[in-house]
């Protein structure tokens, strides 16, 4: 089988995807499946990876590749592939449009479709979604920026402008602090701040802005940090429970680099809570169309006891220390034997 592995990309997480990818690779079946690894670099450029496919091995995060010669044509380059597995996380890779450019030249490959790689990349959108199936999500606010101030969009989408000082009495009044500010189109918590005090909250924002053209200010969730990872497409596997272990919140450094945090699977959380954790994120994989995988993560509030939904993995990362390939190996699942039912469930 002839099985192209797209990664890099012009995200925020084109280091995270480097590492997630050369991971895949050196773990695949080497008599199973050809494998011809597409680079795309930061600036957008598309190459065939010609290091020797035995000799690759997985790269940490920040860590370059060279040996690349460049592809002219990408869609005649594909016409050979027989199963592409998409693994660019982010923007460009993981929002839907790679997954359209597969579907436009009817080429199979793993993971989400269009539809719900778009909107779960879409954390705003997300929520609507899952608001609208009854599911708890943490409370929000949408700003989309304007030429002089900020456009503020409530739930029912009537919108208003409004300057610093208006924004910061409304945010203070509807979310209070600590809050988090982060770019609706993100992952791997770049762009994200935690906000303790209002005159940090600005400065925040506009650090936001950065990396999206919508921003959402969110109510900060004091508990545990809880994680899921299902695989199928109608019939689904859930994994037990992981969980983030943080000095503060898990933030992009706090994910790579920090070695204070941790990713468990603990045996304290009662049964009846795992279940209904799971029963969630099942409700909710359907409810966004979610097929082949997705790893979701919640808040366990702890004043409340109340399980939160925080958002939907649509491309999780698939490094050495990511947390899916290792709550499936829980489950049962060795990190090949997971590639290949990946294969199999995209065919």
């Amino acid at each position: 089988m002839k099985l192209a592995i797209i990664f890099g990309g012009k995200s925020t997480e084109h280091e995270v995807s480097v590492a997630s990818a050369t991971s895949i690779i050196s773990a695949l079946d080497k008599e199973k499946y050809e494998i011809f690894p597409i680079y795309i670099s930061k600036d957008g450029k598309v190459f065939e990876y010609t290091k020797k496919i035995k000799e690759i091995k997985p790269l940490k995060v920040g860590e370059e590749i060279t040996e690349l010669k460049p592809i002219s044509n990408l869609f005649n380059y594909l016409e050979k592939i027989d199963v592409v597995f998409p693994v660019l996380h982010g923007k460009n890779g993981e929002d839907g449009i790679v997954q359209g450019m597969l579907t436009l030249l009817n080429k199979k490959y793993v993971g989400c479709h269009t539809l719900a790689s778009s909107l779960c990349m879409d954390k705003e959108k997300t929520k609507l979604i899952l608001k609208s199936l009854g599911i708890k999500v943490a409370k929000w606010l949408t700003l989309k920026k304007n030429y002089i101030d900020y456009l503020y969009y409530d739930q029912e989408y009537n919108c208003y402008n409004l300057d610093d000082k208006n924004l910061k009495e409304y945010i203070k009044k509807e979310i209070g602090y600590p809050l988090f500010v982060k770019p609706s189109n993100s992952g791997s918590s770049v762009g994200v701040s935690k906000v303790t005090k209002e005159d940090e909250l600005i400065d925040k924002i506009k650090k936001a802005f950065l990396y999206d053209d919508k921003v959402l200010i969110e109510e900060a969730i004091v508990g545990r940090e809880l994680e899921c990872a299902i695989l199928g497409n109608e019939e689904l596997i859930v994994s037990p429970i992981g969980e983030i272990i943080t000095n503060n919140y898990y933030s992009y450094d706090a994910k790579y680099k920090d070695k204070a945090s941790q990713t468990i699977i603990p045996d304290d959380i009662p049964i009846n809570i795992q279940k209904e954790i799971r029963d969630i994120a099942k409700r909710a994989y359907k409810g966004c169309d979610c097929k082949g995988l997705s790893r979701i993560d919640f808040f366990l509030e702890d004043k409340t006891g109340k399980i939160i939904l925080n958002e939907i993995n649509t491309i999780p990362g698939f490094t050495s220390i990511s947390m899916y390939p290792k709550l499936m190996e829980r489950y049962g699942f060795d990190y090949s034997t997971l590639l290949d039912k990946l294969i199999e469930l995209a065919l």
